[in-house]
């Protein structure tokens, strides 16, 4: 009997080795014992070197190697066994992957499927929380138990999704981290590795409880999407027990709302404005009009927004840079740039050496435009009407502030600044004077190196991106001190 002890979990390269290695001393199935790390040893047992034979070893099909790489990544202590032996039958027939009744291929098949679904949940459930220390680097991490050891194959994912932040993911059989730059593994951890409570955990309640409708509640299907093993580490969590058992009372209330008048939150906006022909108070502060913008009805977007995202930094500053709207993050937190896409722009700012609290950050449209598509809002360009409207909340914004230099982000703020439709590309890499003196850089939106999917296209991108960013430090470096008082 061979015994074949394996150093992975899950490596698909070491098992096809070892594999090879005994189809070459032509070794049966039944002739191989299969151990993982994870496998207790029986006693006075000890692995065998690889047997060293010289009998040809046929191809197999490419769909088998695809099947093993995902395969290998099952909990079941059986799996390398298993692949050996539908690997040893390949040997003679070709097509046994092609045997839908086969019980070992329809059993490789399911383990597969497992393996992918569990990767599926960790992408759904994975909640960074914000790690605290003392480099000025903001990191988060989180706590994730899978049902199979697929950390391996799911985080190139986090990888492309996140790669603006510093994370990592700890499970306990395994552990990843990001630095922006380089995927790494490591030993896996506990859930004391990973911080208890966290800062955004309250924007994930509030979204979770913006997007509950009630009218639609199906607790199986909800339990079958969102298993309840995954609930304890969910901040959300705790909110779906009362959200179900106010279920029938909330449709009765949406019933009601629906029948006699618009939502309380529009009721509760509509008491805080002016009546009909009252003047309206003067807007001489940011702080004027950061209040007054909550009651703005200047186009349709205030209708399903939470709330108006003013500006947020200096009231004066040299550098004010202008986004295209508030995105879903910013929409609950009342805060511009502080979602994905706002990470991306913190890891560029602290790359080129631009201090971000030095800078005045805002949009060009103050509320968020999204369609609802199941349980999430799909981000939604604003059109030149709306981008019109809200001109007169960036122009008070310019005129307190008072910026030497405005960063355009993408075309829709460019075309805010410009009053016309501009393209991207037409317009980077060079400084734009202004009739107000001020100098105007146009750059893309953070958010579209996220939606890069190729890898190598978006780090073209982002040193782009960083260059254009580059180039407006060193401006800002040379700007006349005179200029600061005007």
């Amino acid at each position: 009997m061979q015994l074949v002890h394996l150093h992975a979990l899950n490596d698909f390269d070491e098992w096809r080795l070892a594999a090879r290695c005994l189809l070459r001393a032509g070794l049966e199935p039944d002739e191989v014992v299969w151990r993982d790390p994870y496998a207790e040893p029986e006693l006075f047992e000890t692995a065998d070197p690889l047997p060293d034979g010289n009998r040809p070893v046929n191809a197999v099909p490419p769909a088998f190697l695809a099947l093993a790489q995902t395969v290998v990544s099952h909990s079941d202590p059986q799996r390398f066994a298993l692949l050996y032996s539908v690997l040893w039958r390949l040997q003679r027939d070709r097509h046994v992957l092609d045997l839908a009744t086969d019980v070992d291929v329809a059993r490789l098949n399911k383990m597969a499927s497992a393996v992918r679904r569990d990767s599926h949940k960790m992408k759904a459930f994975v909640r960074f929380k914000t790690v605290a220390d003392d480099s000025g680097i903001a990191r988060f991490a989180a706590w994730f138990e899978p049902d199979h050891f697929s950390l391996e194959i799911t985080a190139p994912f986090f990888a492309r999704r996140f790669d603006g932040m510093n994370w990592a993911i700890v499970t306990p059989y395994r552990s990843a981290a990001w630095d922006g730059n380089q995927l790494t593994f490591g030993e896996g951890g506990s859930k004391a590795d990973v911080p208890s409570e966290d800062a955004v955990e309250d924007d994930w309640k509030t979204y979770f409880s913006s997007i509950f409708n009630p009218a639609r509640l199906k607790v199986a299907m909800m339990k079958s999407e969102m298993p309840v093993k995954y609930w304890r580490n969910l901040p959300e969590a705790e909110l779906i027990a009362p959200l179900i058992r106010g279920a029938r009372e909330s449709v009765q209330q949406m019933i009601e709302r629906n029948a006699s008048q618009p939502p309380s939150r529009h009721l509760r906006k509509l008491e805080r404005l002016p009546e009909p022909g009252a003047p309206f108070a003067p807007l001489t502060t940011l702080a004027d009009a950061r209040a007054a913008v909550q009651n703005c009805q200047r186009c349709p977007l205030h209708e399903h927004a939470t709330q108006a995202v003013f500006g947020h930094g200096p009231e004066r500053g040299q550098l004010m840079f202008v986004g295209e709207q508030p995105g879903d993050h910013e929409d609950l937190a009342g805060q511009p740039f502080v979602g994905p896409a706002g990470k991306v722009l913190d890891a560029a700012l602290i790359k080129v050496g631009i201090d971000r609290d030095r800078v005045y950050l805002t949009n060009a449209v103050k509320h968020f435009k999204f369609i609802p598509r199941g349980k999430r809002r799909i981000h939604q360009r604003p059109d030149g009407g709306e981008v019109q409207a809200c001109k007169f909340w960036l122009d008070l914004e310019i005129a307190q502030v008072r910026p030497r230099i405005i960063v355009a982000l993408g075309a829709t703020a460019a075309q805010s600044l410009l009053g016309k439709p501009v393209t991207i590309s037409a317009l980077r890499g060079a400084p734009i004077p202004m009739t107000d003196g001020t100098i105007l850089f146009v750059t893309n939106h953070p958010s579209y190196l996220l939606r890069i999917a190729d890898q190598a296209a978006r780090e073209t991108e982002r040193l782009k991106f960083e260059t254009d960013l580059d180039m407006v430090r060193s401006a800002a470096e040379h700007l006349s001190p005179a200029l600061d008082t005007a």
